[in-house]
């Protein structure tokens, strides 16, 4: 009962790469940049691990970015002659490669750091992956000059690496879907469709992660604007229950968001933002139990699962372990209260 995860990504050491940047350069490269990356995975399994997490991650130490780090592994897109893009509904701008050609994958994309992580854990493993909206709206379309056709090609290729990260013996496979808090109606029209295709044939449990983006300045200027409720999750929540996604990650904790919303996701196990990724101030174990606690109104306790709000990248070290422990001492006091 409330098992206990993170959205996906954890902060990069100082002898990896740049800290507390979304976007970080590497500090190295070639085969010292491979071991730093290993290193830097099994720091942050044995981190989760020693604060008490029932699901690890890799941290997504390997990748740059959550999207680019899939990209990179992708025919037909031009990283060399990136272009400024507005993204998010052009909430801020990023520097962004286009796709030029048919799309394809050159090989495996993350068997390194999956095959790395599931060596080093007898816990269950969980994985991410971009979803296909997300991408679509992180890439400039050069190509295809349609966005759902673009979509259904980069879901294609998620799926084939989905099924191999399940082969790699990975219990869950996450695609992350920050668009579908921006572009709703189009989320519940085509977006799930293609979440559904980058998941076909997966056995393992399959889960989706929406959110308000990290605690950056841009998302959290955005967030001043959306008003006293959040009501986004309202517009896509029904199209994901009628979905095959088993796991629907939302954020909860010092946001706007109406707790009533989490009653549309039937039949989903609900991963519960109880850590806030855009304050450095760590949590109490109370405050995540009375987050559990309120979410218990709309959710049945064998379903709710304790989650960061987001990834924790661009945070420091030490604030995000410290998070990771309130995390695990919050689920395990809210099992006490509410068991």
């Amino acid at each position: 009962m409330f098992t206990t995860a993170i959205a996906g990504s954890l902060p990069k050491p100082e002898w990896l790469a740049e800290t507390e940047k979304l976007w970080p350069q590497w500090k190295s490269s070639g085969d010292s940049l491979l071991r730093a990356k290993a290193d830097a995975t099994l720091l942050w399994i044995k981190a989760q691990e020693d604060a008490g997490l029932d699901v690890i991650g890799d941290g997504e130490q390997s990748r740059q970015h959550f999207v680019h780090g899939f990209l990179e592994q992708v025919e037909g897109i031009d990283f060399a002659n990136k272009v400024t893009m507005g993204i998010r509904n052009n909430r801020y701008d990023a520097q962004v490669p286009q796709v030029i050609a048919p799309l394809r994958l050159k090989g495996r994309v993350h068997a390194f750091e999956a095959q790395l992580a599931r060596a080093h854990t007898k816990k269950k493993l969980k994985f991410t992956l971009p979803g296909p909206m997300t991408i679509v709206d992180t890439v400039a379309d050069r190509f295809y000059g349609d966005k759902v056709k673009m979509a259904m090609a980069f879901a294609e290729l998620l799926n084939q690496e989905a099924l191999a990260l399940q082969a790699d013996g990975v219990d869950i496979i996450q695609f992350d879907e920050p668009a579908f808090n921006v572009y709703m109606e189009e989320a519940a029209d085509w977006g799930v469709q293609a979440l559904e295709r980058a998941a076909q044939g997966l056995t393992c449990t399959t889960a989706v992660h929406i959110c308000y983006g990290y605690g950056i300045e841009a998302n959290n200027n955005w967030k001043k604007t959306l008003g006293d409720e959040w009501r986004q999750y309202e517009k896509v929540f029904p199209a994901l229950a009628k979905s095959s996604i088993q796991q629907v990650s939302l954020e909860c904790f010092h946001s706007q968001v109406p707790m009533d919303l989490m009653a549309l996701l039937k039949d989903k196990d609900v991963m519960v933002g109880v850590i806030d990724v855009a304050s450095d101030q760590i949590e109490t174990p109370e405050e995540v139990a009375d987050t559990i606690g309120r979410a218990l109104q709309f959710v049945p306790k064998a379903r709710i699962i304790a989650c960061t709000n987001c990834g924790l990248a661009p945070m420091s070290r030490a604030v995000a372990e410290a998070k990771l422990k309130a995390l695990a001492d919050g689920a395990k006091l809210a099992r006490q209260r509410y068991a």
